[in-house]
């Protein structure tokens, strides 16, 4: 898939799964505007894109803030002349007892994760609905959206909201030609693979543990402009443990 001067926007992308979707799509030619509020990491994963031969820009942005994430579609607008692709990543967790989560943290997160990806995916579509070919989206949701473990009650929330907006949006922008799609990553490693033990791997179906490159193919093939008839789906990318039934010895 080539993606020779597609604009891509991509929120959270100075490190982990945004940082490796930012130089896959670089690698294929997309000219890549990255979002984060980390500005020393930020600056310096479109550094490195940009000293391996990509095209890359980093603009701060708190995705908690709606003047920023307008700041953001504008920027990466004026300097590559659209946008055609955006990738909504940008996320946090709080793993807290749902006795001792405050409002604060509760607003925070879904501010952070479902908010800001219907606000980014609004704001781009304000560009996209004049491309020729529209646009393409894709939102980061979680399999914590369809399962669970203790303490998660504000990050699957956020998660489960995002899985509904994609289909939400898919139709509400279907008229304009900008194609809404959802993946839930499982477990994704975006520390020390080297550090994952024989049986981190073999409890998955598929042998091993996630990388970004597995969601950032995926982010490919969602977004290839070839692939017009996809829309408002959840591509679920885990390595099959959704599927797996557990029992307790």
């Amino acid at each position: 898939m080539s993606f020779e001067n597609k604009v891509v926007l991509i929120t959270g992308g100075a490190q982990g799964i945004g940082q490796g979707v930012a130089e896959v799509f670089a690698s294929r030619g997309a000219l890549v505007a990255i979002a984060d509020h980390d500005d020393e990491k930020g600056a310096a994963v479109a550094a490195a894109i940009r000293n391996t031969g990509g095209q890359a820009i980093y603009i701060s942005c708190d995705v908690r803030q709606e003047q920023d994430i307008q700041h953001f579609m504008k920027v990466a607008a004026e300097e590559y002349g659209t946008i055609d692709i955006l990738i909504n990543n940008a996320g946090v967790a709080r793993w807290k007892s749902p006795y001792d989560l405050t409002i604060e943290e509760w607003d925070d997160v879904m501010n952070t994760n479902a908010r800001s990806c219907f606000l980014a995916t609004r704001e781009a579509a304000k560009y996209m609905k004049n491309n020729k070919t529209g646009g393409s989206v894709v939102n980061m949701s979680s399999t914590r959206s369809m399962m669970s473990e203790p303490e998660t009650e504000a990050y699957a929330a956020s998660k489960g909201a995002i899985l509904a907006l994609t289909h939400a949006m898919a139709i509400s922008f279907g008229e304009a030609g900008i194609r809404v799609n959802c993946i839930s990553p499982g477990w994704i490693e975006t520390k020390d693979y080297s550090s994952l033990s024989n049986a981190d791997h073999s409890q998955h179906p598929a042998g091993r543990v996630g990388t970004p490159d597995d969601i950032a193919r995926a982010c490919l093939y969602l977004a290839d402009p070839n692939n017009t008839f996809v829309t408002g789906t959840h591509l679920v990318i885990d390595g099959g443990m959704t599927r797996k039934m557990i029992y307790e010895p």
